[in-house]
This record gives C-alpha cells, sequence and structure tokens, in this order.
C-alpha cells in the first residue's frame, strides 16, 4: 500500500507538448499546474514520435533533457514523412502513452486534452473526435485534419457551405494548398477556419507579450464556436505559466469547463 497512487481512479487528461521539446520536458513546465490538480485529474504526457531539433529557448533550460520531438513532419528540422506515415505515428503516440497509463493502474476516464504550442494545434484538431473539452495553452490556428473519416466529415460540411459539387481547399502540415476531393484519401489537411469550428468546450491560455498572439486568437475566434470557449489572459510570452497566482486563475477555467461537461472532481 505504499506505493498507491491515489490519482489512479481520477478523470485523465492527456497532454501533447511543443514542438522540438518532449513528454518529460512537458511535464517539468506543468510542474505547478500538476500540484494544484492533484486528486482533481490525473495528467498523462503523451511523447511525439518525430525527432526534431530543440525548439526555441528549449536548451537554455533542458539542454541535457533530449532528444526533442515533433508532432508534424517537417518542423524543426524532422526528417521528411509522408502524411499518411505521419498520422499513423501520431495515433500510435497516442495508444502508447493511454496503454502505458492503464498499465500503470490508472482506471479514470480520459475526458480532456491538454496542449502547448504545437500540442495545443494538435489538441485542438483531435477535439474533433472524442474527448469532453481541451486547455489550449498557446495553441495556434490552421487545425489539422488527422484521420479519414474527420476529413470526410470536413469535406461534407466544407461543401455544403460552398456548394453542392465544390471542392474543399486546404493545407497540408507543412503548409502547401491542396485542392479538390482527392485530398480525403491522404488522410491529412488543415481546415478552411472560417467554415470548420470546434464545438467541443475549450480554455484557451494566451500569454500577452507572446509574438504569436495574432495566430493564438485566431484559433480562439476562428476555430472555435464563441459560445464554448473561456478565455485566459496573462502577464507572459511563449511558455506555460508557473506562477501561482495564474496557475489558480487556469485550473478555476479547468474546473468550471469540466463541471460544465459533467465531469466530476
Amino acid at each position: 500500500m505504499l506505493n498507491y497512487d491515489p490519482d489512479l481512479n481520477m478523470p485523465r487528461i492527456l497532454c501533447l507538448h511543443g514542438g522540438g521539446t518532449n513528454a518529460r520536458i512537458f511535464r517539468s513546465q506543468c510542474r505547478v499546474l500538476l500540484s494544484h490538480l492533484r486528486g482533481k485529474f490525473r495528467l498523462v504526457f503523451a511523447e511525439a514520435p518525430l525527432q526534431c531539433d530543440a525548439g526555441p529557448d528549449v536548451l537554455s533550460v533542458y539542454k541535457e533533457w533530449g532528444p526533442f520531438k515533433s508532432w508534424i513532419p517537417s518542423a524543426l528540422g524532422c526528417p521528411e514523412v509522408d502524411n499518411n506515415t505521419a498520422i499513423e505515428l501520431f495515433n500510435e503516440a497516442l495508444d502508447r502513452a493511454m496503454d502505458g497509463d492503464d498499465d500503470l493502474g490508472a482506471t479514470g476516464p480520459w475526458v480532456g486534452l491538454l496542449g502547448f504550442s504545437q500540442g495545443a494545434k494538435m489538441c485542438a484538431s483531435l477535439l474533433k473526435l472524442d474527448f469532453r473539452f481541451g486547455i489550449l495553452l498557446a495553441g495556434r490556428a490552421p487545425l489539422v485534419a488527422l484521420d479519414l473519416k474527420l476529413a470526410s466529415i470536413y469535406a461534407a460540411e466544407e461543401n455544403e457551405k460552398l456548394g453542392k459539387g465544390s471542392g474543399a481547399m486546404l493545407v497540408d502540415p507543412n503548409g502547401q494548398p491542396v485542392y479538390g476531393n482527392n485530398i480525403w484519401p491522404r488522410r491529412s489537411g488543415s481546415i478552411s477556419q472560417s467554415n470548420i469550428r470546434l464545438h467541443i468546450p475549450t480554455v484557451h491560455i494566451h500569454g500577452l507579450r507572446d509574438s504569436g498572439l495574432p495566430l493564438h486568437r485566431e484559433l480562439l475566434h476562428d476555430c472555435c464556436q464563441g459560445n464554448t470557449t473561456r478565455l485566459m489572459e496573462w502577464d507572459g510570452d511563449h511558455r506555460v505559466p508557473i506562477k501561482t497566482k495564474d496557475i489558480k486563475e487556469l485550473v478555476r477555467h479547468i474546473l468550471v469547463i469540466a463541471s460544465g461537461t459533467g465531469v466530476a472532481h
């Protein structure tokens, strides 16, 4: 009983790190948030599958914590990977984290996603599938279609907006525009922001001194249904908040949005 983990039965949140870091680094970056959510949620940290260069400012603190990883191919010096392979590797990485936590004895339901930067973009994209809420720290537009079924949904919604028979315009994860219905078998692509919006509740955390703030606001306003979002702005740059006053506000938002989806904590 000495090794009993009281969080094993808590509702679980899957956490996706930023590009050019890894799961161990993200856990360290979230250490204050972890302490404030203990006994309410169990945070599980997934590791991206693609090795890459370290992200901005990572080496100054985490130089010895590599290898560094990316969720998106061709970002931060990743080797070229085709979209189908990238999506398969992404799904395998999530399964590995979730199955690994099951193996540790955790039994709580998977209720939410939490991501930072590139990880927040992936979380927002993944929310179309099977989670109740998302916590998006410095996430930027556009979204990314992550499987064939989801892409087909986007195609139907987009074509309805554009007129029957119209081909949707998407952008693949490397930023290249692709036109026409032949995009769908590739299982990947970014969504035209004006026509596809998330309806699953999300908390958006924006650092007011973050150079990417305009794109973070685009994710909030152009990618999400307005009545499902909560916004937290804080006096910081491109990083995870760690000051107690900021974390307390973030936890308040998380608890409110979780309660609104029926998650007990």
